[in-house]
């Protein structure tokens, strides 16, 4: 079995790289793609299936080079062959009744339409607005799913030669509590530095802090602590962390912090009640008009 399916793919992927070949080389003789895509030509064929050159070009982004071009029409030429050839063996080697997806397509139809029903009627309907009594009411009366899953810090970050002259300068200034402090070491890392970034306002996701370490962020969550975090790369960039505090999984979030989440959770609360509502609406009204009665 593994013989057959790897000769196969063996041929499947020749003729794909068959049928592309012949398309870039008569796409990269003409002066410009654009100009051989207006012929209306036949670009591929899969069995009985064509490729004209109109699909092509509705496919081909607008503005992009003409090397780009050819590279576009490289992978959707590729795609559309691979689909063409995947049905044709599928209606070879599936049966009848495996061919017939009518059933399928039927409740997709139903559940597409559904879904859109939906959509607009929650548009036309949901209030979006979420006031700060209603955040408050919802952190107070939460807590349990307002656990964080992960550290959270607030923390400043600066990547450095470790050769500059204003190192230590700048890391005295950025472990410091005085806003003027931080400032200066903003003025002084501008020029001095490859990067100052400061999350002294808001908590973040640790990761989003160890990430910029480069490195696995899983070796720098484990040892993260209030105070330094440094690691020096083979061609002497410091990367220099600086936590000025931290909060580990299992505690109650700040509200500050998850209050995005926490309005997210109001909102998408409410449209669940609305289209609850609108689900009982429709069955009472059905059950009303004659539309729906349980025969047994």
């Amino acid at each position: 079995l593994r013989t057959i399916q790897d000769s196969f793919q063996m041929r499947l992927a020749l003729r794909i790289s068959v049928i592309s070949g012949i398309v870039l080389l008569m796409l990269s003789s003409c002066k410009a793609i654009s100009d051989f895509l207006e012929k209306g030509e036949v670009v591929a064929r899969v069995g009985d299936a064509k490729l004209m050159m109109e699909e092509l070009q509705k496919a081909i982004p607008n503005g992009i080079s003409p090397e780009d071009s050819v590279i576009y029409a490289r992978q959707y030429i590729n795609s559309w062959a691979l689909d063409q050839v995947v049905m044709d063996v599928a209606l070879r080697q599936l049966s009848a009744e495996e061919r017939d997806v009518t059933d399928e397509l039927e409740a997709y139809r139903r559940s597409l339409l559904k879904y859109r029903y939906e959509q607009l009627y929650v548009n036309q309907r949901l209030d979006t607005l979420v006031t700060e009594d209603q955040i408050d009411d919802y952190y107070m009366n939460n807590s349990e799913r307002l656990l964080l899953k992960g550290p959270i810090v607030k923390a400043r970050f600066m990547s450095i030669p470790s050769d500059s002259p204003m190192l230590k300068t700048i890391k005295k200034k950025m472990s410091s509590a005085k806003m003027a402090d931080l400032i200066e070491a903003d003025s002084l890392a501008y020029s001095a530095a490859y990067k100052f970034t400061t999350w002294d306002e808001a908590w973040i996701d640790a990761s989003l802090f160890t990430r910029e370490f480069g490195i696995e962020s899983s070796s720098v969550l484990a040892s993260l602590r209030p105070g330094w975090v440094e690691r020096t790369d083979t061609l002497g960039v410091m990367s220099i962390g600086y936590v000025t505090d931290i909060m580990g999984p299992g505690k109650k979030a700040p509200q500050e912090y998850c209050t995005p989440m926490i309005k997210d959770m109001i909102i998408s609360a409410r449209k669940h009640e609305l289209l609850t509502t609108l689900e009982q609406d429709l069955l009472n009204d059905a059950r009303e008009n004659g539309k729906f009665e349980i025969l047994k």
